[in-house]
């Protein structure tokens, strides 16, 4: 075989199994997974069906929060929905919980639930206007009383970050319904 022709051949074997590996790959569920990413579904659907809430919107916030990575934040939020160890206690106190360590934060089942529980909880505090619940879940209860409370609307919220916060999640959240429908148990 010619120096050239080794090459070639090799070139078009290692093309044909780039090929082959490409065709069984999904390639729109790969791009999926990269830009609107889902995990720890199956606790998303228990928590939301648990605490009466969208799990499309349970989602979107974790997406929002952490891009579904653990991670603890400058200010000390832990986990994939960013709860301070301040507010998980808050939880952990409301809910009759009696035995929370801040480490537990890591643990994507026990953020997953303190998250959604605070997340219903704010629900609840603002009658259910989501966005009042996710300025909340934000900026804090304080900052959402001053601007409106359970009347909030988006262009009322006056921290930039907290309204592009809020619009995000709003967006995210009909990104996974159309895209996790199945997944999510919708």
């Amino acid at each position: 075989m010619s120096r050239v022709g080794a090459p070639l051949l090799a070139a078009l074997a290692l093309g044909g199994l780039i090929a082959f590996i490409i065709s069984r790959v999904d390639v729109g569920e790969a791009i999926r997974e990269v830009t609107l990413p889902l995990r720890h579904d199956d606790i998303i659907r228990q928590q939301a069906e648990d605490k009466n809430l969208d799990p499309a919107l349970i989602a979107a916030v974790i997406y929002e929060e952490s891009r579904f990575r653990d991670q603890t934040s400058s200010a000390g939020a832990r986990g994939l929905m960013q709860i301070t160890p301040e507010t998980a206690q808050h939880v952990a106190n409301l809910s009759g919980g009696i035995a929370f360590v801040t480490d537990d934060l890591a643990d994507p089942d026990i953020n997953i639930r303190y998250g959604t529980f605070w997340l219903s909880h704010l629900l609840d505090v603002y009658g259910g206007n989501v966005v009042a619940a996710l300025a909340a879940y934000n900026a804090g209860q304080g900052n959402v009383e001053r601007w409106g409370g359970a009347a909030l609307e988006v262009d009322q919220i006056r921290f930039p970050e907290t309204r592009a916060y809020v619009a995000n999640v709003l967006e995210r959240r009909e990104e996974y319904r159309e895209n996790y429908a199945e997944d999510l148990g919708i």
